[in-house]
């Protein structure tokens, strides 16, 4: 009732509808209780997966005219300390942001191949305000760029299996934004789909946008085109550090999407082996616009439900019903995997990651991150462990008066007050400990290589 504007209304209208058979489908789950049967689930098959190698160089970018690059951009920058601020409002090198990044690349496509690379942004309720303010600055660039909100769905009471909010107008922290799988029907109600298509495009690229190795990349599009998928999602190399990301499955002989989420606790550590499951899913995919079109006409696009566990501000536990876009593969034609290089997911979850990112292990072209030629063991990434003190963004940045040379490193742990002075260096493994109650100052210009460093900068050979 308290909604007077039409099209407010309509929206809303539109979302609850959508969450009403999401809720529906979960409560008819909840009394099937269907489980996954552990036994169907295999390794994919030889044609379910092609490598990034094989594929051929792609002759043709005029493609890129029939692209729109869609970055999920949904979610706060919390876990690193952010508060309320769009995590791709982070500033990540040289003074750009992680959506300066993405635009910098659609703008160098766009020059290269003199094409029109729309580029898109979904927000959330949460981000969609600041984003709005943040993104004036790129009036006038060359970039076409689009926005628009994923739904905003009421949590649940655990215990009462019911929509919190009483009414449209209920405290925001009462809804959530529930997962980038909702991006079917969020394009479909915000009318961007059909804008799309009518304006030409054909396909939709759709990546994180703390993601810094995904830009667009013409072997896969090309290959999109030529194998007729109509949705292809990247998988990398499992390293031990991704053993909790989804992978691709064999199930009854077609492909899915399995998250750790859905899989059965006595079968966790099976998920986790790299023996069966070689690859995990990088959440980079390309659709086909017309395929999705058709399928959302059909009212054929369920995904798994995913139920989050939260509590509430107020203490009260609550359930969020959430879906993953990737899991849409099993209804498209022709949908597989592609295997890619480690170089197109670099993704920022913390400021270990964001230790990484800001290294000279990387330098920046046209808004992408790139691997030093330096660096001996190009594929591997070092495995960087920074302890509490390290947790928020402000923490960090004071603890590091310049960020430490790391081209030949391989594991860095740190735990406790640790403080790193001007250009370091950090060779091999190297762990240091500050024990409750003391503090390690590293000098300006130490070099570190495989050294174990505890209690009171005592500097052990490792």
């Amino acid at each position: 009732q308290e909604l007077t504007d039409p099209n407010e209304k309509r929206a809303f209208a539109a979302q609850m509808d959508g969450f009403f058979s999401l809720f529906n489908r979960y409560l008819a789950d909840k009394a099937k209780a269907e489980k996954l049967v552990w036994d169907k689930v295999k390794s994919p098959a030889k044609d379910q997966i092609v490598s990034y190698e094989s594929l051929p160089e792609a002759a043709d970018a005029s493609i890129l005219d029939k692209v729109a690059v869609l970055k999920l951009n949904g979610g706060l920058g919390t876990t690193m300390g952010m508060g309320g601020a769009p995590k791709s409002a982070i500033e990540v090198r040289e003074g750009m942001t992680f959506l300066d990044l993405s635009v910098r690349q659609i703008e160098h496509l766009n020059e290269q191949h003199k094409v029109n690379v729309t580029f898109i942004l979904m927000n959330s309720f949460n981000t969609d305000d600041e984003t709005q303010r943040i993104i004036q600055k790129y009036a006038n660039h060359n970039i076409q760029m689009l926005t628009f909100n994923q739904s905003r769905y009421p949590r649940i009471g655990k215990d009462s299996q019911l929509p919190i909010p009483r009414s449209a107008k209920s405290d925001k922290s009462q809804w959530y934004p529930p997962g980038h799988g909702d991006l079917f029907d969020a394009m479909k109600n915000s009318g961007l789909l059909d804008t799309l298509l009518q304006a030409g495009k054909e396909y939709i690229f759709v990546s994180n946008v703390d993601n810094l190795g995904a830009d667009v990349d013409l072997k896969i599009l090309q290959h999109l085109k030529d194998s007729q998928a109509e949705f292809l999602t990247e998988l990398t190399d499992k390293t031990k550090a991704d053993v909790k990301g989804g992978t691709l499955i064999d199930y009854d002989g077609q492909i899915r999407l399995l998250e750790i989420a859905q899989v059965p606790s006595e079968h966790v550590e099976d998920f986790k082996s790299i023996r069966k499951f070689a690859y995990f899913n990088t959440n980079s995919v390309y659709i086909n616009l017309r395929a999705m079109k058709r399928l959302l006409d059909e009212g054929a696009l369920e995904l798994d439900i995913i139920v989050n566990p939260k509590v509430a501000d107020d203490g009260t536990p609550v359930i969020q019903l959430e879906t993953a876009v990737g899991a849409a593969i099993k209804h498209f034609k022709n949908a597989h995997g592609v295997n890619v290089p480690r170089s197109r997911f670099l993704p920022v979850k913390n400021c270990s990651d964001l230790l990484l990112i800001t290294s000279d292990l990387y330098s920046l072209e046209h808004g992408k991150l790139v691997m030093s030629p330096g660096r001996m063991f190009a594929q591997q990434t070092p495995v960087v462990k920074l302890g509490d003190h390290f947790k928020k963004l402000s923490n960090f940045q004071k603890r590091f008066r310049t960020v430490p040379h790391m081209l030949e490193l391989d594991h860095l742990t740190v735990s406790g007050d640790v403080w790193f002075g001007r250009n370091i260096t950090l060779r091999g493994t190297v762990i240091i400990v500050a024990n409750e109650g003391s503090r390690i100052d590293l000098p300006d210009g130490s070099i570190l290589e495989n050294k174990l460093v505890s209690g009171n900068v005592s500097i052990i050979d490792h």
